[in-house]
């Protein structure tokens, strides 16, 4: 189920403690729904067409500079703009002084402005990455989520596969856990990023045993908050008649996860398989195939190789 997260101004502020010099409790509540800035030079020009309404506005150096050679009524026309109900806020950089025009307007219309020590531009890329993971789109994912030599890997498969006691010997073997049954997806950018619910995080479930309290029993070391989902590994049940690629040659599998594809490879499970060291072995093999070692291609070609020879 894919979900569209939202903040308010207010979570905004309170991460960030900046100082309110305009607006009450109530201004707080209004919602930022964009994750970026907008520095209103040509809306301070006087061009207001295409201008992006909802983004947080940004006063810095310059616009406080430009501000200064407006006249009253210039002033009074582009603040009544950018303060309108749809701009969530203006934050006013490097704790310069609030025109008196524009805070004179912001009280009257009870429009939250925010002042801040931060340079400009730290400011814009703290403020900008920070929505970016809030207002990402999400989704929910039923599986488990490990850190495995660095590298991100879902566990997904039919309920009662053992993914749980896969983890629990995984984490046993020095590697981090993220989420164990469900995962909290969020796309940053065109990366997917895995994290664990608040409830269940450092929790795992083993039928027949319950609940256990990962980092307690394994140390800090063995969870891991959140991690770029970089590999899916789907169990299914061993099937005599099936197909399996043996080689590695086949075309690579996908699967997309918020619109970004990400690398999938099914491994088929039956009683007498150790399936934390075949999932450590498929991702050391994703992880050299990424450097450009590709097992399965220099097989091939020791083969093609041996043919060769043969004729010879």
């Amino acid at each position: 189920m894919q979900e569209k997260t939202s903040i308010t101004v207010r979570c905004l502020s309170e991460y960030f403690n900046f100082e309110q010099i305009t607006g009450n409790d109530l201004s707080l509540n209004r919602p930022i729904e964009i994750a970026d800035t907008n520095r209103p030079g040509l809306e301070l020009a006087g061009y207001f067409d295409h201008s992006q309404a909802k983004r947080l506005v940004i006063l810095g150096d310059k616009e406080m500079a430009y501000i200064q050679t407006m006249s009253d009524y210039k002033q009074r026309k582009s603040f009544h703009f950018i303060t309108d109900s749809k701009t969530p806020a203006i934050i006013i950089s490097k704790n310069h002084e609030c025109p008196i025009i524009l805070k004179r307007i912001a009280k009257r219309k009870n429009f939250p402005i925010f002042l801040h020590s931060s340079q400009t531009s730290r400011l814009i890329v703290d403020v900008v990455a920070f929505l970016d993971e809030k207002l990402a789109d999400s989704d929910c994912i039923h599986g488990g989520l490990l850190s495995i030599y660095g590298k991100g890997v879902l566990i997904r498969g039919e309920s009662g596969m053992g993914k749980s006691e896969i983890a629990l010997e995984l984490i046993k073997r020095g590697h981090m856990l993220v989420a164990d049954d469900r995962v909290d997806c969020f796309r940053i950018h065109n990366k997917i990023i895995g994290k664990a619910p608040e409830l269940l995080r450092g929790m795992l479930e083993l039928r027949g045993v319950g609940i256990i309290n990962v980092q307690r029993m394994f140390g800090i070391s063995s969870v891991i908050p959140k991690v770029e989902v970089s590999l899916e590994i789907c169990l299914e049940k061993w099937q005599d008649n099936a197909d399996y690629d043996r080689v590695g040659i086949e075309e690579k599998k996908y699967e997309s996860i918020l619109g970004v594809d990400i690398p999938k490879i099914i491994i088929p499970v039956r009683e007498g398989r150790s399936m934390a060291v075949i999932i450590e072995s498929a991702v050391n093999n994703y992880v050299q195939s990424e450097m450009g070692l590709d097992s399965a291609k220099e097989f091939e070609q020791r083969v093609l190789d041996y043919i060769e020879q043969n004729k010879e």
